[in-house]
């Protein structure tokens, strides 16, 4: 039986970079990976939707040329097929170098195969058990598929298999208006397809606040997005070489029917086939491995990373997962999960950047408060590029003054907020950016310039 220092199960963002820093320090380290190489992000998540993004927004530039002053003649067409494979370059160059850097990690032995516990220190994979003192799970997640009655009748899509598509849905058809849905969604409005999505919940992207939500709705259905909220898919049936889909909305249920359907209602772990019972690791109801403030599991030596874990279901929380096992474990530093601040983008055209709590949050907590608002309309930068959608919100500890959270959704507001960010981080009060000299023409600028407007939160 092969016996390491180290097994790492997935090659995420989290299980490469933790099998580098434990080779550094003298390990020797097995990684295994089942499929493919850097995970859902680098594969079927971050780096390829924002190539396809990359491409629809240059054909929804094209389209509005005129706006600039710039005369296109003739129309705008999308060739679906060389969208796919500009695609398939950027994810190949992400993917290869991941594979190629673990194979040619000295002290590293990596195992193309499925990974699963055979006892609490032992895996078993391909025909192979390996045996070690510790073990770090960065398995990952995939689209949850919901119990719509006769869903799995139809053929449908899910944020993996859209990634093989090289040609236009005439009527695309989206379940769940959330984050991966509505990226899809304006995506391919811009590509040329017809979208409707449908979202069960009353708004779009609910957990943010209700002006966050309305500010997004506008602007896709200003794209021609048909959005249904309040719709519960009911059902869904094949109708010659369409796809019926029944919504359940005011009590009468009526048919979107579309050539193509897109499941986007959800992620779930990559936990059921692991192993873990033999392990004796604990999960939650919904499958997520549970771990403490330090991703360590319930089972000593065996930790957590990434989007397994149910701590955080990003590309960025998965490598601060990395960084606060190794600091742990490596450094005598005592790194944890609590010291970060809630913060992620969502990429439509314009983004939403957001930073720790939403006004509703705040709200919730019953402390003095104070909030300023701005419309990206009055941001000079904006009004240049002829992107006035949306607005920035930042809200402030009244006594302490410190930053409590912001929304920016408008034009790079996914880059603007860790301006807030890096200030909450530093637990410094408003004050300081408030005063700081900001460069000219920028969205950034006016950040000083809500600072000085700020109104207590009534």
């Amino acid at each position: 039986m092969p016996s390491y220092d180290a097994i790492i199960i997935g090659t995420g963002q989290s299980g490469p970079a933790l099998a580098r820093r434990l080779v550094a320090a003298g390990w020797k380290v097995a990684i295994i990976e089942r499929k493919l190489f850097g995970g859902t992000c680098i594969n079927t998540g971050c780096t390829p939707t924002k190539t396809l993004i990359a491409s629809a927004y240059a054909a929804h530039v094209a389209r509005r040329a005129a706006d600039y002053g710039v005369r296109i003649e003739g129309s705008v067409n999308v060739d679906m097929k060389a969208v796919k494979a500009r695609k398939d370059a950027v994810v190949a160059a992400f993917h290869n170098g991941v594979e190629r850097s673990l194979k040619t990690l000295q002290g590293c032995t990596v195992y193309q195969g499925h990974g699963r516990f055979v006892a609490e220190k032992k895996v078993a994979v391909n025909d192979s058990e390996l045996a070690a003192d510790h073990i770090f799970l960065n398995v990952g997640a995939r689209a949850t598929i919901p119990p719509i009655p006769d869903l799995d009748q139809v053929p449908y899509l899910t944020n993996s298999s859209m990634m093989e598509i090289d040609f236009l849905p005439t009527h695309l058809v989206i379940l769940g208006g959330s984050y991966v849905g509505l990226e899809f969604a304006q995506m391919y409005r811009r590509f040329g397809s017809e979208v409707t999505v449908i979202e069960l919940g009353p708004r779009l992207i609910s957990r943010e606040d209700a002006d966050v939500s309305q500010a997004v709705a506008d602007f896709l259905k200003d794209e021609g997005i048909n959005v249904r909220v309040d719709s519960k898919v009911v059902g869904a049936e094949k109708q010659g070489n369409s796809i019926a889909v029944k919504v359940e909305s005011g009590g009468k249920i009526t048919n979107v029917v579309g050539t193509h359907v897109l499941v986007a209602t959800g992620r779930r772990p990559n936990t059921d086939d692991l192993g873990l019972d033999r392990a004796g690791i604990v999960t939650d109801a919904r499958g997520y491995i549970q771990v403490d403030d330090q991703l360590r599991t319930n089972v000593s030596g065996v930790w957590a990373m990434g989007d397994c874990n149910g701590r955080g279901a990003f590309t960025h929380t998965s490598w601060n997962d990395f960084e606060i096992v190794a600091a742990n474990l490596l450094d005598n530093d005592q790194r944890r999960v609590s010291d970060r601040i809630t913060a992620y983008a969502l990429y439509t055209d314009p983004p939403l950047g957001r930073a720790g709590m939403t006004e509703a949050e705040v709200r919730k907590t019953g402390k003095p408060a104070l909030i300023s608002t701005m419309a990206m309309k009055d941001v000079m930068r904006a009004y240049e590029r002829a992107e006035t959608k949306g607005f920035m919100k930042i809200l402030v500890d009244r006594d302490n003054k410190q930053i409590l959270g912001a929304s920016f959704v408008g034009l790079e507001g996914d880059e603007v907020i860790h301006c807030v960010l890096d200030t909450m981080y530093a637990k410094a009060p408003y004050t300081v950016i408030q005063r700081a000299m900001h460069i000219h023409p920028t969205v950034s600028e006016f950040i000083p310039t809500m600072m000085d407007e700020l109104k207590p939160l009534q």
